[in-house]
């Protein structure tokens, strides 16, 4: 780089400052203050700052854009008063819930940062096991919308729909390995942002021992979690999740491989805590996220605060279909029951109540109801490939302990498939059957007949069974936002809670 072009490209960087600042209170001006002291005492010095390189996750939602926006104001006052700054990654995880608008607002955010040209900044994305430098029209691979796929399909037949079991589980182990391969990428970071509270902390530590079959007494040394330490137990824990989710026999290959080793720093990246500088309240730097950083909420996304895993327009569709198909009431019912859910969980992200009453109003009118069934639909065909029928045969898990609920799928969505009852067991048995009646199997759930008979020799997920590792991830989950309760007559999936911290 020319010195005239370095000239102008650090008059550049001022203005972005200069005019990030702008947005801030007086508040978030002393926050990034302290944030400036503590990057610079973790790096030991001024004069090793340059050396420094922090990692932060980057959803694509408010709170991780907040985030991303602060640290960027640090690195440039920093530039802006010695010779030097700290190096900057961020890390995208994509995943079926990772919309087109999400991205977009990923990319108005990078832009609007001027991070995408600048040599101390690294946008990183992780793509089913990939580090690749982010690209706003970056696909998704094939690989991990496949995997994604069998994940929420062999989770939902496994136990009726759950929602953390269908939608969260995988994707949640799946991000602790997504900051372990963005960490270990290159030459490694020195620290990785942690916006998680002390307490938060505790939780988390207390939620992987408890999984990892660690002794209470062990947590208390965790606190706050190592970060390597942290990132092993969680590979351990998805290990051992998806031995049980897919079965020992249909273990894919990929789930072999172990966590990465940090070679780059004798004990691995420090977490460097930012919770207690950082305020989520949307309404004191809404002009910040929507002028400054272009952010703009994605309507499939329901509103939400973050890109979650679990598309909330996806999870109001599968209640609102519980509704319709499995017991028998109005699909809006279902999505009456969901919007209680949403509203709670909006007001507990601490979004703003015009956001909330923008979300509910979505669903206010029966034609507004149908306009969001059909943009679910078109959602779950673009990042699963599944239909609704194939929707609803998951919430019906009929493959399942030898088929126990197969005829009572058969008499609610599919009577004219009664009389092949026999040539369906045959098939998924493993036994000669018809063609015809294997294709309508594939066709009906979007399983490989393989995965079919997998599931046929399975059991349902028992939630009070303290030796399945599924029961225990949803049951130890720190941030339980929904459970699927199980009506103990029936068997059947009933009502959701929010369960708050």
């Amino acid at each position: 780089m020319s010195s005239i072009h370095e000239q102008a490209m650090n008059y550049v960087y001022q203005q972005v400052l200069q005019r990030l600042l702008s947005y801030f209170n007086r508040a978030e001006r002393t926050a990034l203050q302290l944030l400036i002291q503590r990057l610079i005492v973790a790096a030991g010095g001024i004069e090793q700052i340059g050396n420094y390189r922090v990692l932060v996750a980057f959803g694509g939602g408010k709170d991780s854009a907040y985030t991303v926006a602060l640290l960027r104001a640090a690195q440039l006052s920093i530039a802006g008063r010695s010779p030097a700054t700290f190096k900057l990654r961020v890390v995208n995880m994509r995943h079926a819930g990772m919309t087109s608008a999400v991205m977009a607002n990923i990319h108005r955010c990078y832009s609007a940062l001027f991070l995408h040209d600048d040599p101390r900044v690294e946008l990183l994305v992780v793509d089913h096991r990939y580090v690749q430098a982010f690209e706003p029209d970056l696909p998704f691979s094939a690989a991990g919308r496949e995997q994604n796929r069998s994940d929420m399909l062999l989770g939902g037949h496994l136990t009726a729909g759950d929602a953390r079991t269908t939608f969260c589980n995988a994707c949640y182990l799946s991000m602790a390995e997504c900051l372990g391969r963005a960490a270990n990428w290159g030459d490694g970071v020195s620290a990785v942002v942690n916006g998680e509270t002390l307490k938060e902390q505790k939780q988390y530590a207390t939620w992987i021992a408890r999984l990892s079959g660690r002794s209470s007494q062990n947590v208390e040394r965790w606190n706050p979690l190592g970060f390597s330490q942290a990132i092993s137990a969680i590979d351990r824990i998805g290990r051992v999740y998806y031995r049980e989710l897919y079965g020992e026999e249909s273990m894919p290959m990929d789930f072999m491989l172990k966590a990465p080793e940090f070679a780059h720093v004798n004990r691995g990246p420090a977490f460097l805590p930012v919770a207690d500088l950082i305020g989520f309240k949307t309404e004191e730097h809404w002009a910040l996220l929507t002028d400054f950083l272009g952010f703009r909420f994605d309507d499939l996304a329901f509103s939400f605060s973050e890109s979650d895993c679990a598309n909330p327009l996806l999870m109001a569709h599968m209640r609102g279909l519980m509704a319709q198909f499995v017991q028998g009431r109005e699909y809006a019912e279902g999505i009456a029951e969901y919007l209680v859910l949403g509203a709670e969980m909006m007001r507990r992200k601490r979004m703003p109540k015009r956001l909330i009453q923008q979300a509910l109003a979505a669903y206010d009118e029966p034609e507004k109801v149908d306009l969001r069934r059909n943009l679910a639909d078109g959602y779950a065909q673009e990042a699963f490939g599944l239909n609704e029928a194939q929707l609803v045969c998951l919430l019906f898990a009929p493959f399942v302990d030898e088929g126990a609920q197969l005829e009572v799928f058969l008499r609610a969505c599919h009577p004219g498939m009664l009389v092949a009852q026999a040539d369906l067991h045959r098939a998924l048995s493993g036994q000669p059957a018809p063609d015809q009646v294997v294709q309508w199997l594939v066709d009906v759930s979007g399983l490989s007949l393989q995965g079919l008979q997998n599931l046929y020799a399975r059991s349902r997920v028992d939630f009070g069974d303290k030796h399945s590792i599924i029961a225990r991830v949803r049951a130890s989950d720190p941030d339980k936002a929904w459970v699927t309760t199980v009506d103990p007559g029936t068997g059947e999936p009933a009502v959701e809670r929010v369960s708050g911290r």
